[in-house]
């Protein structure tokens, strides 16, 4: 059990490290090769878009296929998707550069599931500490993607960038290389033959509903604000150098806070770590408010990763409360549809609500999303206290 969550908890560090890199360069690519610069943050949504688009498919061929040999799928397809960025960087494309990340976004589609691979492989009192240091891996991308950037993104001058996503495929080819000694078991003859209950049904259960909202919640508003940073930054004069240091410092509290966040799941419960997650991502916004200086990017992009990682990891790890057998590729592929959906929408209208309203503003978006997902936990929560009552 131990062997297998370490082997996906590197994988999972290199894959996060390869979405640090697009992250933290996506939205500067798209503004140096867009004629019109309102659409400088689509390569980032297009990330998110492929992985919207890819998630029910990939749930499918993992439940037909198994997820080791999805995962070696999904790398090939991520390759592939960076080696048509760096040509489009070449080119001096715009428009093949968003086709490559929408086609590296489907890699995406299999790796947001290797939560629930780290689940699978350990028994029920394990499995919220496996989630959480599989997203530990995020530690080792929130150093190694930015500084990955600064070495590599004048190895092709005059073409910048260029070195930075060939950088990429070399990292996926060692991800893939590593998860072909993952063991992780797959569905029987007799549990892919069984159907599961209808998503008519499912999506009724108070536990499904609390913990897809949290997710799309926690992912939307993050992705919201961390896609803007770098325009922010750089229109402020901090400089992309200065840029790429936040975005570290934000992915450090993303994943930084796996360490305990298994731990104090079990100990005070996943429903007000969902709630602690929520106010987080509200302080994130209220910092925002008070200024353009660099030490408030920084305070406030490690908040809104420590926001993130608890609502998140909290809504994954409920998630894992609903559906067993077969159906949990399908109740994990609705989640993931759902929530990077919303991250899509989110990384799209970041740059233009930037553009028109500005950062402020764009941060008070988040305000009303936050509260209904607040809202939602807090009504699970007493209703689950009102339920135990009863019993007694």
């Amino acid at each position: 059990m131990k062997r297998n969550v370490t082997l996906l908890v590197i994988c999972q560090a290199f894959a996060n490290t390869n979405n640090t890199i697009l992250i933290a360069i996506g939205a500067l690519i798209g503004y140096s090769l867009a004629d019109n610069k309102l659409l400088a943050t689509l390569p980032v949504a297009t990330v998110m878009i492929g992985t919207m688009l890819g998630t029910m498919p990939a749930a499918n061929l993992m439940r037909a296929i198994g997820r080791k040999r999805g995962y070696l799928v999904g790398l090939l397809i991520g390759m592939t998707g960076a080696a048509i960025c760096s040509y489009a960087i070449y080119a001096q494309n715009f428009w093949m550069f968003c086709v490559g990340t929408g086609i590296y976004g489907v890699n995406n589609s299999f790796v947001q599931t290797y939560r629930f691979a780290a689940a699978d492989v350990s028994s029920s009192q394990f499995k919220a500490t496996a989630i959480s240091l599989v997203m530990l891996g995020g530690v080792v991308a929130a150093f190694l993607g930015p500084q990955s950037v600064k070495l590599t993104q004048d190895l092709f001058a005059p073409n910048l960038y260029l070195g930075s996503y060939i950088s990429v495929i070399g990292l996926a080819l060692v991800a893939g290389l590593l998860m072909m000694f993952v063991r992780i078991p797959t569905l029987t003859a007799a549990e892919k033959k069984q159907p599961g209950r209808p998503l008519s049904e499912i999506v009724k259960e108070p536990t499904f509903f609390v913990a897809v909202i949290g997710a799309m919640v926690g992912y939307g508003v993050m992705s919201l604000i961390m896609t803007s940073t770098p325009l922010s930054m750089v229109a402020h004069e901090h400089g992309s150098g200065a840029a790429f240091d936040v975005i570290t410092a934000h992915v450090v509290g993303m994943f930084g806070p796996s360490f305990i966040t298994g731990a104090v799941i079990k100990r005070y419960g996943v429903l007000n770590v969902m709630l602690v997650g929520a106010v987080l991502l509200a302080g994130c916004v209220a910092i925002s408010m008070t200024g353009h200086e660099l030490h408030q990017y920084f305070i406030g992009l490690i908040i809104l990763g420590v926001g993130w990682n608890f609502l998140f990891i909290g809504g994954t790890t409920l998630l894992t409360e609903v559906g067993t057998g077969s159906e949990r590729f399908k109740i994990q592929g609705v989640n993931d549809l759902l929530v990077f959906g919303t991250v899509a929408l989110a990384s799209l209208a970041s740059g233009s609500i930037f553009h028109f309203m500005g950062w402020e503003s764009l941060n008070l978006v988040a305000i009303p999303f936050l509260s209904i997902s607040f809202l939602a936990t807090l009504w699970l929560m007493l209703k689950r206290r009102k339920e135990a009552r009863l019993a007694v």
